[in-house]
């Protein structure tokens, strides 16, 4: 049987630790390969490391055809569904899956020919008839909040992992995938032009999240500094605060010779 191994399917998989691969593998070699690979085709769909197993051991395996899909299209968008609903793909794989997503459905739209009226004519035939609405734009917040939700991640995440997507080079953006840098600071070293974040990718991990602390610290606003009227105001405050505080410890001593009890703190505006 040829079965076909489309690189742009396996770009959703998530590769196998070593442990978990060598659990697979025991497991395919003990009670062989019960589930069926999933296929559109001789396209492979699901299955991807059982298959790779069983051709690696001469294993006998099963197949069964996804009758449903109809283009491949389809196919990302079944194997996107599959990978939103584990528990073990990052936030940022969840993001890019459900962006990924938007990008498919919205390029399906584009391609839909437009639904014409069997009224419609090429001149208006009452002479009053008021022109049609366009199709709203779609908001950009409400489409991030959207993939927000789908995503489980927060609408702030999808913005840094779209200019993650974007504008990080490849370096980093594989930095971020492994979980050595978080989204918020991949998206900071995306800021860079593409020649410095490569440079801090060759420094390493500890270069990396470096040039994200470098890149937010340079974006915080400096602190105005108070003027000298403000600054003298400040220290005339001080002075008599402290003033206040000597006379009431004088009041409160008096107080205490003649057996009253003291006044206490003042109550604060």
């Amino acid at each position: 049987m040829h079965i076909v191994v489309n690189e742009d399917l396996k770009a959703y998989i998530d590769p196998l630790t070593a442990d978990e691969y060598e659990a697979l593998e025991r497991s395919l070699l003990t009670e062989g390969c019960r589930d069926a690979l999933v296929l559109w085709g001789d396209t492979l769909v699901d299955g991807h490391n059982r298959y790779g197993i069983c051709r690696k051991h001469d294993l006998p395996f099963k197949t069964v055809q996804n009758e449903r899909f109809q283009s491949m299209d389809d196919v990302h968008l079944w194997m996107i569904e599959q990978h939103l609903g584990r528990r073990s793909v990052s936030d940022f794989q969840r993001g890019v899956l459900a962006l990924r997503k938007r990008e498919i459905l919205a390029a399906r739209r584009e391609a839909e020919p437009p639904v014409k009226d069997d009224n419609d004519l090429p001149f208006d035939a009452e002479g009053s008839e008021p022109a049609r609405p366009k199709a709203p734009r779609p908001n950009p917040t409400e489409s991030r909040k959207e993939i927000a939700r789908e995503a489980r991640i927060s609408a702030n995440q999808v913005g840094m992992i779209e200019k993650i997507r974007k504008e990080a080079a490849p370096e980093v953006v594989a930095a971020v995938k492994s979980g050595t840098l978080s989204i918020s600071a991949g998206a900071a070293v995306a800021s860079l032009p593409e020649d410095e974040q490569r440079a801090a990718a060759t420094g390493g991990d500890k270069e990396l999240k470096d040039a994200a602390k470098r890149v937010r610290e340079s974006r915080r606003k400096p602190r105005e500094k108070p003027s000298g009227d403000v600054v003298a105001l400040r220290e005339q405050v001080a002075e008599l605060e402290a003033e206040n505080r000597n006379l009431r410890r004088e009041i409160d001593a008096l107080r205490a010779r003649l057996g009253e009890p003291p006044l206490g703190e003042p109550d604060e505006a």
